[in-house]
């Protein structure tokens, strides 16, 4: 009975080492994308290609541990590691124009990931979660955006949105070819 007892705490601890571990890697992955960034010369929001790592990390980990790597990143981020886009960092970057987005990819994480979540393996379903957690993100940027830098809400738009739509709908389409594909090869590992 007490082997019994001590396998299972084992198994536990290897379940979250391993949780833990694809956790980090989906961390580190966000690290990597964050960073990389085009600036536009009209707007203060770059080009970057979080959001892709984000619902990299939701096909990949599910809404919970896609949050959660998420907000590891965020965090790193606000203590200054230069995560953000440009190599940036720091809480002036989370707190200044562009913040609002970066905070809006939480709810974005969790919508998108919620649908994801309901049925990873519908094209639509997963599409219309990340489109709608996308659209979500850009309102509260936007409202954000408007605040910080004095614009209107149509200048913000202008600025922080409409720029973004195609690019946005090439990384949405993206995940949802790539991301299906990671989620089963993880289950086929035993690792989701």
């Amino acid at each position: 009975m007490n082997r019994k007892i001590v396998d299972n705490s084992i198994f536990n601890r290897e379940g979250k080492s391993k949780e833990l571990a694809l956790i980090g890697l989906m961390t580190s992955l966000l690290c990597i994308l964050g960073p990389l960034s085009v600036p536009i010369p009209f707007s203060p929001v770059p080009i970057s290609l979080t959001n892709l790592g984000i619902y990299f990390a939701l096909y990949a980990l599910g809404m919970k541990r896609g949050c959660i790597s998420y907000l590891i990143y965020l965090l790193m981020g606000f203590i200054g590691v230069p995560v953000f886009s440009a190599f940036t960092g720091g809480p002036a970057r989370l707190l200044g124009p562009t913040g609002g987005y970066l905070i809006g990819f939480i709810l974005m994480a969790l919508l998108s990931g919620f649908c994801i979540d309901k049925r990873p393996s519908h094209p639509l379903t997963c599409f219309l979660g990340m489109a709608a957690g996308t659209l979500v993100c850009y309102l509260f940027g936007t409202v954000w955006l408007a605040e910080q830098a004095q614009l209107s809400f149509s200048g913000a738009l202008a600025a922080g949105v409409i720029p973004f739509l195609p690019g946005d709908l090439v990384k949405i389409l993206i995940a949802m070819a790539a991301g299906p594909v990671i989620r089963r090869r993880l289950q086929s590992a035993g690792l989701f």
